[in-house]
């Protein structure tokens, strides 16, 4: 028996507040999607108004789905968040599957397209960076300059937020303010140059397809849901923070305001950021442009060198604060799952002094830069995009799973307009999974061989009696 003068192992603390919580939400999720995306977009379709209107419906989609997440996040406020949603649901085994696809591909993959999207910018700057930049070649794999620059980030944010909550919280409240304020000043400059023509909006709506999906043979759908997946890539990351819910003070109160106001701030800025680029730019001109860097375009257009310059070193901020977020909030997934004897046992220590898990930072850490120094940009949006959808449905059945098998369960928050609201998002999300997968078949299998490669790691981590003792 432990003595009660025995201290207490050191755990996680509740120092996050409501603007730190919106901030994780709104700096996780503009990164580098918005500057870089519509470009790959336009090379699937070619029609203004659907391009606008793909980020519309992505933004209403993660808003339904924010809604519904909002109700579980309020009665389950603990680290970890999707995570404890899914093992309250449907039981250790899912949730395991979940949090071993999010380490291997979801998360990690975040980290690694953001990072390599910081590194394809400071190219734009005239430094010898870039995808298309050999450093060495081993057999089918090439590492980049951009992926090493990309592991490079990894490693140095990685680094900040094993050092505390706040610190990474602090670093995020100021990039994500520096970044909003980046997106508000390219739209509002790009729209006041006269350097675009309203002409680029015209027809409005057609099923004209891009160069790429006239080359890959694709249906009309089938190059929307390729395109989706691009812009679902980019709202992604709204749940970030529901994976640092145990350190969030007022979690009931907080959580789901955070996830209302963050999305919404994002569907705004993403949405203006489209209209400009496509007032600035026809989209078989954003198709075509080198490396995909849509936004520096505009700005060269629109402002000249010394405009591109400002915007870019904004972009760079966005990226790097986005890789942040991401950072903080994962580990905390990962944390969870070792607590619960499923993943390795130090992931679920807290460090004395800092009170973060360090283990499961650096863990998450080196595996981000693995898959940064293997995948390119593109592929890696599409299969993390269809396996992250995939369970952010999963998530919201288990909403309604959970109404019926814990109906006496505190729920400070209910989803307004249940079951309409989640009902929505399901059906919304089931229809770009059916379109993502017709369009990216490949990368779509390899996100579900992924999540089956989970079912024997489940098996041996259960063996292995991983378990520690909860602080």
């Amino acid at each position: 028996m432990s003595s009660a003068s025995e201290p207490k192992p050191p755990a996680l603390e509740r120092r996050l507040g409501a603007f730190s919580a919106t901030t994780l939400i709104v700096g996780s999720m503009i990164g580098s999607g918005i500057f870089i995306a519509p470009s790959i977009m336009a090379g699937q379709v070619a029609s203004p108004g659907v391009l606008l209107g793909l980020w519309i419906v992505g933004g209403v989609l993660t808003l339904l789905g924010a809604l519904s997440y909002g109700e579980l996040a309020a009665m389950m406020p603990h680290a970890g968040g999707q995570y404890v949603y899914l093992r309250e649901a449907f039981g250790p085994g899912t949730a395991f599957l979940y949090g071993w696809t999010l380490f291997l591909v979801i998360q990690t993959g975040f980290h690694a397209a953001v990072s390599i999207a910081f590194a394809k910018y400071l190219g734009v700057l005239g430094l010898p960076v870039g995808e298309s930049d050999v450093l060495l070649q081993l057999g089918p794999i090439t590492i980049s300059s951009a992926s090493a620059v990309a592991c490079v980030v990894i490693a140095v944010l990685t680094a900040i937020n094993c050092l505390g909550v706040r610190e990474g919280a602090a670093v995020q409240d100021v990039l994500t303010v520096l970044k909003v304020a980046a997106v508000v000043a390219l739209v509002a400059l790009g729209l006041a140059s006269g350097r675009g023509s309203v002409a680029h909006f015209s027809p409005a709506f057609s099923t004209e397809l891009g160069p790429v999906a006239q080359a890959a043979g694709l249906g009309f759908l089938a190059a929307c849901g390729v395109a989706m997946s691009k812009t679902l890539f980019a709202y992604d990351a709204w749940n970030t923070v529901t994976f640092a819910a145990g350190e969030i003070r007022e979690p009931k109160k907080n959580l789901p305001r955070s996830l209302l106001f963050g999305t919404v701030i994002t569907t705004v800025a993403y949405t203006a950021a489209a209209a400009t680029y496509l007032y600035v730019l026809a989209p078989s001109d954003m198709a075509s442009v080198p490396e995909n860097r849509v936004a520096a375009e505009v700005a060269t257009i629109t402002l000249g060198r010394v405009g591109l310059v400002a915007v870019v070193v904004a972009i760079l901020v966005s990226t790097f604060g986005c890789t942040n977020g991401l950072i903080l909030g994962g580990a905390r997934v990962f944390f969870a799952m070792a607590r619960d004897g499923v993943f390795f046992r130090r992931a679920g220590e807290v460090h004395p002094r800092f009170h973060t898990p360090v283990a499961a930072l650096v863990l998450q850490g080196l595996w981000s830069c693995v898959l940064a120094l293997s995948g390119s940009y593109d592929a890696l949006l599409t299969y993390l995009t269809f396996a992250s959808l995939s369970f952010n449905a999963l998530t919201v059945v288990g909403l309604f799973t959970l109404r019926r098998t814990q109906p006496d369960a505190e729920r400070p928050y209910r989803v307004w307009g249940y079951p309409v609201v989640p009902a929505i998002y399901l059906a919304g999300a089931l229809f770009f999974l059916l379109y993502i997968f017709v369009g990216a078949p490949r990368e779509s299998l390899i996100g579900l061989a992924i999540v089956a490669l989970g079912l024997p790691a489940y098996v041996a981590f259960r063996r292995a009696g991983a378990a520690t003792t909860p602080a």
